[in-house]
């Protein structure tokens, strides 16, 4: 298993460049000046010229790829053009943020999606089945925007339950955690439906039963653990998913996450914090993809990784 996750953490090196070049190509493709917008409508050629030579953006492109590149080898993501302050440090305070709201998010996608295809599964045909089936789809057609401002207006708004925005307390995590989690709620709920049908079709199942093993042991120990397989590899791409989808949850709640950072370093053409945001969400994204593959040998002991 060493040897494998060593491998694996050697192909990150080449997918993480191509997405810094990807991305440090795009933010520079976009319209807009930042040393204009940071210095005003108003400003000199000279004050300008100064904001320019001091973040580097009067060099050439690959001269202020290269030095970034350094940079970030150093550990140096750079420094913010709006508030002069290192990346890693408006990384470190907004990045929690959106973590406690994926971890949210994710929990209430497992707890009400993985029950729900079960129930599914062992009633097909029902209307458990047909209910279930179609909230996922309600789930996947739904606007995340949409949903969260009925959301706000009815739970916040109108009740008075939950607080409308911000952060705090846990109760202001609850409507977005459950904003962001619909469409995984509804993946999840269709993929184990699916992965369940196939698995309570098998011999073993069928023999399982015929030795007179109670219900609830042959479907949570032999075949809800023999689906886990498909349903935790979509766990672990809708858990990255949804730290990258959480712009949206984020701007509707303003929550003060990563999302949040995003949008406002896109619009003030902030390159170092929208590059180092990119990089973090990557690295994030590619860590997660390898916890998933090593819980699949926690799943299936016949799993080996060599």
């Amino acid at each position: 298993m060493t040897t494998y996750i060593f491998r694996r953490l050697l192909t990150v090196i080449p997918t993480l460049l191509g997405v810094l070049l990807a991305v440090f190509l795009m933010v520079r493709l976009a319209p807009g000046d930042p040393a204009q917008l940071l210095a005003g409508e108003f400003a000199t050629p000279e004050a300008l010229a100064e904001i320019r030579k001091r973040f580097g953006l009067d060099q050439a492109w690959h001269v202020q790829l290269g030095l970034y590149l350094a940079n970030v080898v150093q550990g140096d993501l750079g420094e913010s053009v709006r508030t002069r302050k290192p990346v890693s440090y408006e990384l470190a305070t907004y990045f929690p943020n959106t973590l406690r709201l994926t971890l949210g998010a994710m929990l209430v996608a497992l707890l009400v999606g993985i029950p729900a295809g079960i129930i599914a599964a062992l009633r097909p045909g029902t209307i458990f089945d047909l209910l279930a089936m179609l909230g996922a789809l309600i789930g996947v057609s739904m606007p995340v925007f949409w949903f969260g401002l009925m959301a706000i207006l009815i739970f916040a708004v109108g009740l008075g339950w939950f607080p409308v925005a911000g952060t705090g307390s846990l109760w202001h995590l609850v409507l977005p955690a459950i904003t962001l989690s619909t469409g995984t709620t509804a993946i999840l709920a269709r993929m184990t439906r699916s992965a369940m049908l196939e698995v309570l079709s098998q011999d073993y199942i069928r023999t399982a039963r015929a030795k007179g093993l109670p219900g609830r042991v042959v479907v949570f120990k032999h075949a809800l653990r023999n689906a886990l397989i498909p349903v935790v590899t979509v766990a672990g791409l809708q858990f990255g998913t949804l730290l990258e989808g959480a712009v949206i949850t984020e701007t509707v709640f303003a929550w003060p996450g990563i999302g949040q950072l995003l949008v406002g370093s896109i619009l003030a053409r902030d390159y170092p914090v929208v590059q180092g945001a990119v990089l973090l969400i990557a690295v994030a994204f590619i860590l997660i993809n390898l916890v998933v593959d090593l819980l699949y040998g926690a799943i299936d002991p016949r799993i080996r990784y060599e």
